[in-house]
């Protein structure tokens, strides 16, 4: 039993790690309809400029900002020099996004070599925790991860259910010329709705340079993960992305321990299952 709670745990971490890194494409893609490859180009420098900010300042504060407002910065120049002029074209968007992708990849590269990094963590998230009900230690930076996994969540959930500016995003995607004519500056709020999900990419960037390491390839690791956390979960559904990123994290973490050479298969035919049974996701909602 102490093996399955620890192994829940672990995946309960990886989980918060993937909702980090899906939410923020969850929010371009499913929201806005925009295919962003370069989604997890932006999650790596946001890990290498947070480092880099830890390293010159000791606050790793100040890294999880600078990481998250780097990815912002970069995820805006994406939607406004590239992305926005092809709204609405999938195929271009896809195949420019990619071309993004492997130029910011080889510019950090260039930067910041090929060797991996992993941000210092401040003394109240070093060390661990002793859990009281399984009398067994546990990592303080995971257990961190997963509250603010948590209120990212909500805080992103009420963006977008509960605020003006969330209705303006919510009906920019279903009916963009009415905005338009009511005197709403689409471009300007889907450059912000593309800066913020940049900015998501980046913090989760940082937080994973914290919990874990970045190098070269954990770019593609987390956009794929973030694929199969919106295929499962739902386009547009921050709950969705929740739901998508547990189910993930979880059966990463279960195959890993109890069935090894099978482990990877798991996550993709709980993918294959979904979208058979309910192609738009368990959350999302069906195409009329």
């Amino acid at each position: 039993m102490t093996l399955f709670f620890i192994v829940t745990l672990n995946g309960l971490t990886l989980a918060a790690l993937y909702f980090l890194a899906a939410s923020g494409f969850s929010l371009i893609f499913g929201l806005m309809r925009t295919v962003n490859m370069a989604h997890g180009a932006l999650l790596l420098l946001g890990g290498y400029v947070g480092f880099s900010v830890v390293e010159a300042t000791g606050s790793w504060g100040l890294g999880v900002m600078g990481g998250g407002l780097a990815a912002a910065l970069a995820g805006a120049i994406v939607q406004f020099g590239v992305l926005g002029w092809m709204q609405g074209d999938e195929l271009r968007q896809t195949l420019a996004s990619i071309a993004i992708s492997i130029i910011l990849a080889d510019l950090m590269l260039w930067h910041w070599g090929g060797i991996t990094y992993q941000v210092a963590l401040p003394d109240m998230l070093s060390g661990g925790q002793r859990l009281p009900l399984l009398g067994v230690g546990y990592a303080s930076i995971r257990l961190a991860l997963i509250g603010f996994a948590l209120v990212v969540g909500i805080a992103l959930w009420l963006l977008i259910q509960k605020t003006r500016f969330g209705a303006v995003i919510r009906a920019g995607v279903d009916d963009q010329d009415m905005l338009r004519a009511l005197g709403f500056p689409i471009s300007r709020i889907f450059i912000f709705v593309f800066a913020l999900g940049g900015m998501l990419a980046g913090m989760a960037g940082v937080v994973t340079a914290s919990a874990l390491s970045i190098a070269p390839g954990t770019d593609l690791q987390f956009l794929l993960s973030s694929l199969v956390v919106v295929i499962v979960g739902g386009m547009g559904s921050v709950g969705g992305a929740a739901l998508g990123a547990l189910l993930a994290g979880l059966a990463e973490q279960y195959g890993l321990a109890y069935a090894p050479t099978y482990g990877a298969v798991f996550t993709f035919a709980i993918m294959v299952l979904v979208l058979a049974v309910r192609p738009q996701g368990l959350m999302g909602k069906a195409e009329k």
